[in-house]
């Protein structure tokens, strides 16, 4: 990954929930390069979808769509 795609993907994890720009970004400087191609477009994708659905989908309150998202999900659930 290159620093251009890098620097995209860190402003689009810039969110208006403080919660959420943690998560994000921790799971982008974390797991992200070293994830499976598919794991890497569930995170892209979740990341086009606006605050308050990002967050039902985060705190169980929305169910995943797709088994690479539902991944992405329990990671960032996990996450410290």
């Amino acid at each position: 990954m290159d620093d251009r795609q890098t620097a995209r993907l860190r402003w689009h994890c810039r969110r208006g929930m403080r919660e959420l720009d943690v998560l994000l970004r921790g799971y982008l400087d974390s797991r992200y390069a070293d994830a499976p191609a598919a794991e890497q477009a569930a995170f892209r994708a979740l990341l086009e979808r606006q605050d308050p659905e990002l967050h039902a989908l985060l705190v169980g309150r929305m169910a995943a769509d797709d088994e690479d998202l539902a991944r992405v999900l329990e990671l960032l659930r996990r996450a410290p």
